[in-house]
């Protein structure tokens, strides 16, 4: 599914729900788990560049890097809902999944700051997600902001619990 085409053509979309329904099958949700990783990821380096479309590395500056890639979620919430699918599943990245190891010693300030970090990235994602009547299901995954049962209470508090952002449960996850 390429969100891009799916916002371009409508044609595209047309074509993708006869290919389903070719084979009887149906789509209950988008999956956009490498862009999502560039929202928050620190740092972007040139891993990210072998995962993301070319059109969201750009010339590899971080910040736009992580821009483009939050544009790019917000649009796959408007793509699924033109496709008829009211959810969207991937990752959200991390500004602080490299402290995580925890020495030198990391202040508690420095771990509040990537939640703090997480909840101004993705509330106006969430904005688009509530317009569109799309909820974003968070794959809890490590190197993400929730990446077990506490960093993930600490995640949906950071968005206030907001109905745009839930979780995609994998319990294999949670087994590293």
């Amino acid at each position: 599914f390429e969100v891009d085409k799916a916002l371009a053509d409508p044609g595209y979309l047309d074509t993708r729900h006869q290919l389903l329904d070719k084979y009887g099958l149906k789509c209950f949700a988008i999956s956009n788990h490498l862009v999502g990783q560039a929202v928050c990821d620190h740092p972007i380096d040139e891993r990210h560049q072998g995962i993301l479309p070319a059109r969201i590395w750009g010339d590899g500056e971080p910040e736009g890097v992580r821009q483009r890639a939050a544009a790019e979620i917000a649009d796959t919430a408007r793509a699924a809902a033109a496709f008829g699918v009211d959810r969207v599943i991937g990752f959200t990245g991390s500004s602080i999944w490299h402290l995580v190891a925890m020495f030198p010693p990391v202040p508690p300030h420095m771990i509040e700051r990537g939640y703090e970090d997480f909840a101004e990235r993705w509330n106006p994602i969430l904005d688009v997600f509530d317009a569109e009547g799309v909820r974003f299901a968070h794959e809890v995954h490590p190197s993400e902001i929730a990446y077990d049962y506490w960093t993930t209470k600490r995640a949906l508090e950071a968005v206030d619990h907001r109905p745009a952002f839930g979780l995609n449960f994998d319990p294999s996850h949670f087994v590293w």
